[in-house]
């Protein structure tokens, strides 16, 4: 079944855990996107979503560029990293005057002020590159780059260089990564890395120092790290990827005490937990979520409990701002960065309702998508005839999210999309519709009032997407939301309308 011999160990690994009778997948590994009959996780989860286990996968570490998210398949769980409110300060000193906040994990004395140095031709500082006549007894600035941030440390270090500034590059912006340095040293932001620049170029005698603050808490959080990848999927463009975000960004993580917390062999620390950031952390958050949730309520479905942790999720910060992209600086982020947003746990305990979706529901969405009944038969590894009605859109699969797309020079655009919820919360509860439209489109639900009479009662609803003549002649996207509300109970969906 499995093509390569990695894919057969990933297949395999997979196929063995359901076997063994798991109840959450965790899912830290990926590639690039590919259609799902060529895809080794894809295929290997529907697998396990068919035996009731559900599947959180990282999104990818590719961001901040747009269509990098991977691990796409609706039946996944995808998952983007933001920040917490913790940080670990080291405070840049210039000879100016001038103070930038840094982040750093060296866990050893401040510097002296002490003069800076650089060399727009040794910026990279690879191995061999310094020279310790220029920089021993000095602060050198290093740009972020191929080699690591603790690798270009320990180049400093051995050309006798007695601080580091690692700084960001424009892709980087201003997101600060804790790194277990060899030397003192801190990460600058793009816009203070900027500004030690300009100094360096207009001082005679440049000088820095670090203050190291040890560990603080209450900083704006969660803000979208600038590596986790982002939307829309490229080949999945009726739901909104990723799904969800959480804590991905300087997590503690256990470690193995037989390797160094930099990885560099000449460091002979050894440690017990260190400080990861990727898009493996976050998911690792989910599946622990997940797992919480299956214990809570045994008789949930993976996709029961997937609905639970997006339609709770919240998008404003612990500031009561809205979440932001680090990358871009304060604008606040999207859908296409933090999915429904950042997950709330004691919520999704006890959700209101909840958007479940079967192994069955799924192949036959692949019909709708205009999958090969032999390419559908890969995907499931059984023989598979698509039914004769297909979903009328592929938009009817029933999602928590939607995603919208239109043909940007085309007239009178309208889509119809069918939703079917099932009560977990009250036995009687009435949910009112709320809608927030995006640019250029009105939205109509129907009804606009959902009753519910008893525990597990299924209740259907119709949204209709409308395009309303502010559409863009180009490729854009607008985002919006359709948030059900009853008491404490606020079931809400992100909504992204692309013209393309």
């Amino acid at each position: 079944m499995w093509s390569t011999p990695k894919r057969k160990k990933n297949g395999i690994s997979i196929d063995q855990a359901v076997a063994d009778g798991v109840d959450v997948l965790s899912l830290s590994v990926g590639g690039s996107s590919k259609p799902y009959y060529t895809d080794v996780l894809a295929i290997a989860s529907l697998g396990a979503v068919q035996n009731g286990v559900f599947v959180a996968a990282s999104a990818g570490n590719s961001g901040p560029s747009s269509s990098t998210v991977i691990n796409t398949a609706p039946w996944m769980m995808t998952v983007a990293a933001s920040t917490m409110d913790r940080s670990f300060p080291a405070i840049v000193n210039l000879g100016d005057g001038e103070t930038f906040d840094g982040e750093s994990l060296y866990s050893g004395m401040s510097t002296d002020q002490l003069p800076l140095v650089y060399d727009g031709n040794l910026k990279y500082c690879t191995s061999g590159a310094l020279s310790p006549a220029l920089i021993k007894g000095k602060i050198v600035a290093c740009e972020r780059d191929i080699n690591s941030g603790v690798e270009k440390g320990q180049v400093v270090k051995m050309a006798g260089g007695a601080g580091m500034l690692l700084l960001n590059t424009e892709s980087d912006g201003e997101e600060l990564r804790a790194e277990p340095h060899v030397l003192p040293a801190a990460s600058l932001g793009v816009s203070a890395a900027e500004s030690m620049r300009n100094y360096v170029i207009t001082s005679g005698s440049p000088t820095a120092s670090i203050v190291f603050k040890g560990t603080t808490f209450g900083k704006p959080a969660p803000v979208m790290a600038s590596f986790s990848s982002r939307g829309p999927a490229s080949i999945e463009p009726y739901v909104i990827k990723p799904d969800v975000t959480a804590p991905g960004v300087n997590i503690l993580a256990a470690w193995p005490p037989t390797i160094s917390p930099s990885e560099i062999k000449t460091d002979n620390r050894s440690v017990l937990f260190n400080i990861i950031s990727g898009t493996s952390m976050s998911c690792s958050h989910i599946s622990g979520l997940a797992a919480l949730l299956k214990a809570a309520h045994k008789d949930w479905s993976p996709a029961a409990i997937k609905s639970a942790l997006m339609t709770t999720a919240y998008t404003h910060n612990n500031k009561k701002t809205p979440i932001y992209d680090i990358f871009s600086g304060s604008p606040p982020a999207t859908p296409f960065a933090y999915g429904s947003g950042h997950v709330y746990p004691e919520k999704a305990s006890n959700p209101g309702f909840i958007y479940d979706l079967s192994y069955e529901a799924y192949l036959f969405y692949l019909c709708g998508i205009n999958y090969s009944p032999s390419q559908i038969s890969m995907i499931s590894r059984g023989d598979y005839y698509c039914p004769k009605e297909t979903m009328q859109t592929m938009g009817d699969l029933n999602y928590p999210s939607f995603a919208v797309r239109f043909e940007a020079n085309s007239q009178n655009l309208n889509a119809l999309y069918k939703r079917t919820v099932t009560n977990v919360g009250h036995p009687r509860t009435t949910y009112v519709v709320q809608v927030q439209e995006p640019k250029g489109v009105s939205v109509i639900v129907e009804p606009k009032v959902l009753k519910f009479r008893h525990t597990g009662q299924k209740l259907n609803y119709k949204v209709r997407f409308v395009e309303s003549g502010e559409k863009s002649s180009s490729s854009d996207t607008f985002f919006g939301s359709l948030v059900w509300v009853s008491g404490k109970y606020r079931v809400r969906s992100p909504i992204a309308v692309t013209w393309q």
